[in-house]
């Protein structure tokens, strides 16, 4: 039988400072345990990457990836304060597109979305795809058009991120198996409001490959819990 492989996301998104960063690592390096199948992938904030990228590595942390929480929809060139995919080549592994944040906050379009897609399979690195309601089916058509086996598709309900009450795991499965119909081969994962006290009833659902947490990554040790909690479900 094959392994299904998991994984769990953490996003930083605006905190820490580089000094904040390297002694999360550090903390999260002794108190995880790693676990074949389980891979960990953490997105610090733009200015954490560079100096991050050689700490981690020198960590020797197994299964664990750096993202970067967001890319620029144009290639390198003329265009002020972006980052192009190019430039996270050496860095990261992963980046996440489409976050409800990047649309609410800084008006992000879904031809945005496309453009930073396709940026970031031509740099070689590997999509995390955000998909929310009530706009999850135009989400997942436009992601036809890119080829790229690697990707993962993160369904975040927008309401349980702005109310910090989780979706409930029935509908979360159900929300899971639509994503799945349309995209069968990728992996998807679930964030929203996930804590310690209720990531198990979450953990378990068959549907899900893992986990994708916000609030809950900025705690090494809170972190560590989650991800050995999902740990124990590989099998």
């Amino acid at each position: 039988m094959c392994m299904k492989k998991k994984y769990v996301i953490g996003n930083w998104k605006s905190n820490k400072t580089k000094k904040d960063a390297q002694k999360w690592f550090a903390e999260f390096a002794d108190l995880y345990t790693p676990v074949e199948g389980l891979e960990v992938i953490v997105a610090p904030s733009f200015i954490c990457l560079c100096s991050l990228s050689e700490y981690v590595q020198a960590l020797e942390i197994k299964n664990l990836s750096l993202a970067a929480q967001d890319v620029s929809p144009f290639p390198k060139g003329s265009y002020t304060g972006a980052v192009a995919a190019d430039m996270f080549r050496e860095m990261v592994e992963y980046v996440i597109i489409g976050h409800s944040e990047r649309r609410r906050y800084f008006h992000e379009t879904s031809q945005d979305t496309a453009n930073k897609m396709a940026e970031t399979v031509d740099a070689g690195l590997k999509p995390i795809v955000c998909i929310d309601q009530p706009y999850a089916m135009s989400q997942l058509t436009a992601l036809h058009d890119i080829d790229c086996e690697e990707m993962l598709l993160a369904y975040g309900p927008v309401e349980a991120m702005t109310a910090r009450i989780p979706e409930l795991p029935d509908r979360v499965a159900e929300a899971t198996e639509f994503i799945s119909q349309v995209h069968p081969k990728r992996p998807v994962v679930y964030g929203g409001s996930l804590m310690v006290e209720n990531v198990d009833a979450y953990v378990v659902l068959p549907q899900l490959s893992g986990l994708f947490v916000g609030q809950s990554s900025l705690d090494a040790e809170t972190f560590a819990i989650l991800c050995n909690k999902v740990g124990k479900t590989v099998r």
